[in-house]
């Protein structure tokens, strides 16, 4: 079949690349895709948000599934505007309906969610620019740090933990009255912080029955030793080695089940991933959000951990049939480390040409914030390259990883080198 990708970053390079492996497969489409996904398919230049221009699409190029890679175009409503459509009833879609996708498009609305259905999270209020001073009583409440969310997408950055109970009150006024957020922080969360470990946990689900797939641990600060300014991911690793059965049982039982479950009871509409961000608190997993799609940059260590044919996979969860549908991993450990712009997260320069990709070996590029332009790779993000490393354990993975990140070539390269460390003391 022809299978349509929507995205551009590394995320999509590898779900495009694990969906190229399936005999299932004729010609994968990636819109607009980048400088890696031409390596696995055909680049098309429309934007994840122009609807009518992906109808169009879909229908020159006899799409018969599309996987919507981001979060924007499913909280704006691709897959109830595709469903509103006779003609694309055929149309396998791989994405949760707009009232599934504000369990990430809302950070309130998941939290209610999770409340409703018992599952496992930190106590919290929202709050509005008119209950300002409520929001003040709230964070006094609590012991630091303290952690403000701002209810709507906010590319990542949404998310504030601050150390000092002024420095909280500032933020919240910052972002309720100043719009420090834009519409997103209109509406902010101030939940109680837990101190733990970070995981992430991704199933594949028809809204009824899932399946768990491999787990990961990703590096969200800029800095190593994670210090600094949080980003979109600096590195991932799968998979964890502070995983035990007793813990694998948990996390299902509290909080896969019980997420699934609520879908199902709240007849909400989803089909797709359902990404849960978990703190792993003295080996009890609390939620602290949902995504409504796969991790970036752990798809690009989730991918090649699925031993399985991932197009079986989205075809069970299409047709509401993921109860006969088992995931199979590898026996192995992948790691990916991610190269950025000098000056990511904040301001940084696009442009700059890109060498030394015929020097790697023996490791996966993803391929994120990268253009081709007059046969040359460019910088076009601020996160631009993953690098895989896929071996036994994750200290062989890592030496894949690191050694291939040093013979990638541009000016003001930048990645962390602590990325995995953690999990092997």
């Amino acid at each position: 079949m022809n299978i349509l990708i929507l995205g551009s970053g590394g995320r999509e390079h590898a779900i495009a690349w694990k969906l190229k492996q399936s005999p299932k497969t004729s010609n994968i489409f990636i819109a607009p895709g980048n400088a890696g996904t031409v390596t696995v398919g055909t680049n098309l230049n429309i934007a994840v948000n122009d609807f009518d221009a992906i109808a169009d699409c879909v229908r020159v190029n006899n799409i018969r599934m599309v996987v919507v890679g981001p979060e924007a175009p499913l909280v704006e409503g691709i897959v109830d505007y595709f469903r509103a459509k006779p003609e694309f009833a055929y149309l396998k879609l791989i994405g949760p309906a707009k009232h599934g996708a504000r369990l990430e498009g809302s950070k309130e609305f998941a939290k209610k969610f999770m409340i409703r259905n018992n599952v496992p999270t930190a106590k919290f209020e929202s709050f509005t620019a008119e209950s300002l001073e409520n929001g003040y009583a709230f964070l006094e409440t609590l012991k630091a740090p303290y952690v403000l969310k701002a209810d709507g997408l906010a590319g990542g950055k949404g998310v504030l933990i601050l150390n000092e109970l002024s420095e909280a009150k500032f933020e919240l006024k910052a972002m309720l009255v100043d719009a420090k957020f834009g519409e997103a922080s209109s509406n902010v969360v101030i939940e109680e912080y837990l101190d733990g470990i970070e995981m992430s946990v991704f199933v594949l689900t028809d809204g009824e029955s899932y399946q768990i797939m491999p787990e990961a641990k990703d590096y969200k600060r800029i800095g190593e030793g994670d210090t600094g300014l949080n980003t979109g991911g600096m590195g991932a690793v799968s998979p964890v080695s502070f995983m035990n059965e007793e813990l694998r049982k948990r996390i299902e039982n509290a909080v896969v089940q019980t997420s699934v479950n609520g879908l199902k009871v709240e007849k909400i509409d989803y089909k797709g991933f359902l990404f849960i961000g978990l703190m792993i608190v003295d080996n009890q997993p609390f939620v602290i959000e949902y995504n409504v799609r796969m991790g970036d940059p752990e798809t690009e260590v989730v991918m090649p951990r699925i031993k399985s044919d991932l197009v079986d996979h989205f075809i069970a969860c299409a047709d509401g049939n993921m109860a006969n549908s088992r995931i199979e991993f590898e026996e192995n450990a992948a790691t990916t480390v991610m190269l950025v712009a000098e000056g990511y997260p904040e301001e940084y320069e696009k442009g700059k040409e890109m060498t030394g990709f015929d020097q790697t070996e023996d490791c996966i590029l993803f391929h994120a914030g990268t253009k081709l332009e007059n046969k040359k790779i460019i910088t076009n993000g601020g996160r631009i390259l993953a690098i895989t490393g896929v071996a036994e354990n994750i200290k062989d993975a890592l030496a894949k990883s690191f050694g291939n990140a040093d013979r990638i070539l541009y000016e003001g390269k930048y990645y962390r080198k602590d990325i995995g460390f953690d999990l092997m003391e």
